[in-house]
C-alpha cells in the first residue's frame, strides 16, 4: 500500500472499559479499521486523564483504575478515514474524536529476507 505524503491523523479517546457488543471498544477500532483496509492503528493507554465529565482516571497504586484513558491512532488518506469515521461513530457512545493533517515521511514493512 502506498500512502501520500499528505495524510491525516485520526484519533479516538475513549475509556479502556468501553464496549461494543461485548468486546472491547479500542479492539474492536483496530479490527474495523483492518477490515476496511486502513493503512495502520495503534491503541495507547494512558496513565492518567479526564475528559467530558471531568472524573480523572488514573494508574497510581493507591486508587486503581479499571477505565484508564485509551487512545486510538489511524494513518491514512482523509477520504478513508472519514468513511472509517462515519461507520464507527454510532458505536462510540463517550469519548473525543480529532482528525488532523499529518505529514507522512514513509510507510513501508520490514523486509523479507
Amino acid at each position: 500500500m502506498r500512502l501520500p505524503e499528505e495524510g491525516y491523523l485520526l484519533r479516538i479517546f475513549i475509556g479502556e472499559s468501553d464496549r461494543k457488543e461485548g468486546r472491547l471498544l479500542y479492539e474492536w477500532l483496530v479490527l474495523e479499521a483492518r477490515r476496511q483496509g486502513l493503512a495502520g492503528a495503534t491503541v495507547l493507554r494512558g496513565i492518567m486523564g479526564f475528559g467530558a465529565n471531568s472524573r480523572v482516571h488514573t494508574a497510581k497504586i493507591e486508587r486503581l483504575s479499571e477505565d484508564l484513558p485509551i487512545i486510538v491512532e489511524l494513518v491514512d488518506t482523509q477520504e478513508k478515514l472519514e468513511q472509517f469515521l462515519a461507520s464507527v461513530e454510532p458505536s462510540i457512545r463517550e469519548g473525543l474524536i480529532t482528525l488532523e493533517k499529518a505529514h507522512i515521511r514513509f510507510y513501508r514493512a520490514g523486509q523479507k529476507p
